[in-house]
């Protein structure tokens, strides 16, 4: 990855995807490529086009309030992608885990946890290493090659296709929640790594990560197609663990009296039974 101009190359991949249509330009014949001109953008956000051209090539580093704000409303960025680009244009250090150090989950928070018999939960970390499961979220992972990280899950496991229903859509929103937790700190040598195998075993992960999608989505219906269960339908909730910053607690909820909430009752019947 190159860290080296992090807001010209945010700049360019949401330029290519914003269509003259979204900011209300007529149509003006065929183009190249379906995103925005940068001498269209540059009109929209009222700077030269050679300064908005600096700005994508690194050459100008130090954008103004007011040129950031327009960019934020040409390029409809919502509030999350708007304070990813900020923190772009002013990155602020960060601390990292020694090398070699082990991230540990709070034994309270584990307690917790386990006290679920009914609802699966988990706890990731920054780049989405699985931290810790409940009997039930190790259940509804059951199987599964890569479910030691949530993006190794989503882009290298055989099975993922099948086992989320709605594919396109995870694997979408998996990326964006990897840009967003990243910000500025590309060089981190764990995201470097994790970045590099997952782009050089697929295709998909290239192609969404080269969108610089941002979003941090902490509620959401996921479609899953469990190979004991069946289909399940379950209310995805995350939570930021305060006590270790990084960490985040997911939890799955069906909705009362639903199939999947008696699918999900005789899911935590058959782990119960092969425990």
């Amino acid at each position: 990855m190159d860290s080296d101009n992090l807001l010209g190359e945010f700049l360019r991949a949401r330029r290519e995807v914003t269509t003259p249509r979204q900011v209300g330009l007529l149509h003006s014949g065929p183009r190249r490529t379906p995103g925005l001109r940068r001498e269209e953008l540059a009109m929209l956000a009222g700077v030269s086009t050679d300064y908005y051209i600096r700005l994508e090539q690194g050459r100008e580093r130090h954008p103004s309030e007011r040129v950031l704000a327009s960019l934020v409303r040409v390029l409809g960025l919502g509030p999350e992608a708007a304070a990813h680009m900020y923190e772009l244009a002013h990155p602020r250090p960060r601390q990292r885990r020694a090398a070699g150090e082990v991230e540990r989950v709070s034994p309270d928070l584990l307690r917790l946890m386990r006290s679920w018999p009914d609802t699966p939960a988990l706890v990731f970390g920054r780049w989405m290493d699985v931290l810790a499961t409940n009997p039930l979220a190790a259940a509804l992972y059951d199987g599964l090659e890569h479910a030691d990280n949530l993006l190794r899950l989503v882009f290298l496991e055989p099975a993922a296709r099948e086992f989320y229903r709605d594919w396109e859509k995870v694997a979408r929103g998996k990326v964006a929640h990897l840009r967003a937790a990243a910000g500025a700190d590309l060089d981190d040598p764990y995201l470097t790594e994790l970045v590099d195998e997952l782009s050089f075993n697929s295709a998909d992960f290239c192609r969404l990560w080269a969108r610089h999608d941002i979003s941090g989505k902490t509620r959401e219906a996921k479609r899953f197609h469990h190979r004991d269960v069946g289909d399940l339908t379950l209310i995805g909730e995350v939570f930021n663990v305060n006590s270790a910053p990084g960490q985040q607690l997911l939890i799955f909820q069906a909705e009362p009296a639903s199939p999947s909430e008696q699918a999900l009752a005789l899911l935590g019947s058959l782990s119960v039974m092969t425990a």
